[in-house]
């Protein structure tokens, strides 16, 4: 059962979104997500704002500067994090491998995901704006589908590592 407060709300939610979006560099669609997850946070806190819009308003100033100072911090890494170049000929070789597994699960994984994690493994270290960019979605729909990925692709390599023998015992 949808809340009266939600239809009356969303045009207005709508037009401050797409504002506030525009002077922020972001999506109004993350916006307008992370206001409504704010709102039915309070709702179940049995804490209605007394006055709806100016509370709304008020709560999409907040997120656009909540969006505008996080993008401001996000600093691309220099060089690869994980560099191994200084790794010997073995741990190249098995890294590579483990590498190859990877990439092989992520390519049959379902729908969007071998895109999403494909763009998340990129060495180019994208942002969370740039990936959602490049795969038309909206930012704040990338962590929920992030996580439902990679626990896809955890139980596909979790199938795929060979079984201990009996009893647990290795041979």
């Amino acid at each position: 059962m949808t809340h009266p407060l939600i239809p009356a709300l969303r045009p207005l939610l709508a037009a401050e979104a797409s504002a506030a979006a525009h002077g922020s560099g972001t999506d109004p669609g993350d916006l307008e997500q992370a206001v409504w997850l704010r709102l039915l946070e309070r709702m179940d806190a049995a804490d209605p704002p007394a006055d709806p819009a100016t509370w709304l308003r008020a709560a999409v100033a907040s997120e656009a500067r909540l969006t505008r100072r996080t993008a401001e911090r996000e600093v691309a890494y220099a060089t690869e994090p994980a560099d191994d170049a200084d790794a010997d000929p073995e741990q190249r070789a098995l890294r590579a491998d483990r590498d190859r597994t990877l990439y092989a699960a992520v390519r049959r994984l379902p729908g969007r995901c071998p895109g999403l994690m494909a763009a998340l493994l990129s060495p180019k270290d994208l942002t969370y704006r740039e990936i959602a960019g490049e795969l038309g979605m909206s930012q704040g729909s990338l962590g929920p589908e992030r996580s439902r990925c990679l626990g896809c692709l955890r139980r596909m390599l979790a199938a795929e590592v060979a079984a201990p023998a009996p009893r647990g015992r290795e041979r």
